[in-house]
C-alpha cells in the first residue's frame, strides 16, 4: 500500500437545506507532506469533533483503488482526490482485509487500525447529492480511521508497512457492516467485535443496538 496523494482543507461555511453549514471535508492535495499528530492533522480543518479529529480518529484515509467505482456512480461530481474528505488517499487500501488494531509505518509516523468512517450529510454535500450516503453505507468502502501512535511527517510515495496485526480482530469491513446492516446470524463475530478493546467503546455499542436492540 502507497501514499498517492497526502490532502489537507480549510474550513468553509456551504448553505444546506436552507442553513450555513460549516465543514472541512473540501480537502484537496497539497505538496511538502502532512505532520499527522496524534488528535489531528497538523493545518488541517477539523469543524465536527464528536466525527473527526480526536485519538480516535486522527487521521482519515481512503482508497484511491475505490475511486473508479464512485466515478461510475458519480459523474457529474466535482472530482480530485480526497474526495472523500480523507487525509490519505492510499493505493490498495482494503477494508475487508485490514484488521481492527493493526499498527503501521508509515513515512516518520506508526498508525493504528481504530474503526470505519461514519458518513454524514457533509459527504453528500462535497458530492453535491445526499444519494451518495445510502450508496456508501451499502458498500464496503468505509475508508479508515487511524490513531497515531507516533506523530510524524507523511509524504506522497511513502508505504505503509504492517509492524504487528490482530489477525483476532475483526476487519475494519466487517465492523462497517456491523454497524449498520442487521443481517449477521453468527453471534460469535458479533461477539468478537463488540469485545475488540481496540473499538472506540461507541462503536461498540452501535454495532450491539444494530444486531440486538429492538
Amino acid at each position: 500500500m502507497k501514499i498517492q496523494s497526502v490532502n489537507r482543507g480549510e474550513a468553509r461555511t456551504v448553505t444546506w437545506r436552507g442553513k450555513k453549514v460549516k465543514t472541512g471535508i473540501f480537502k484537496y492535495p497539497v505538496d511538502g507532506g502532512i505532520f499527522l499528530g496524534t488528535e489531528d492533522v497538523v493545518d488541517d480543518a477539523v469543524v465536527d469533533r464528536k466525527y473527526h479529529g480526536g485519538i480516535d480518529m486522527a487521521v482519515y484515509a481512503y482508497s484511491a483503488t475505490h475511486y473508479p467505482y464512485w466515478k461510475v456512480q458519480f459523474p457529474k461530481s466535482d472530482w480530485s482526490l480526497g474526495m472523500f474528505g480523507e487525509n490519505l488517499t492510499i493505493e490498495g487500501l482494503d477494508e475487508s482485509a485490514i484488521h481492527i488494531g493493526s499498527i503501521y509505518q508509515v513515512g516518520e509516523a506508526q498508525i493504528q487500525v481504530c474503526q470505519p468512517r461514519q458518513p454524514c450529510f457533509k459527504l453528500g454535500i462535497r458530492f453535491g447529492t445526499q444519494s451518495v450516503l445510502k450508496k456508501y453505507i451499502n458498500s464496503s468502502y468505509s475508508g479508515i480511521y487511524f490513531r497515531v501512535m507516533k506523530p510524524g511527517l507523511v509524504n506522497v510515495g511513502d508505504e505503509l508497512n504492517l509492524l504487528s496485526t490482530e489477525p483476532n480482530a475483526p476487519t475494519v469491513a466487517e465492523v462497517f457492516s456491523l454497524m449498520y446492516h442487521k443481517k449477521e446470524t453468527d453471534t460469535g463475530r458479533i461477539e468478537n467485535a463488540i469485545q475488540c478493546l481496540f473499538l472506540p467503546q461507541g462503536v461498540r455499542e452501535m454495532i450491539w443496538e444494530t444486531q440486538y436492540g429492538k
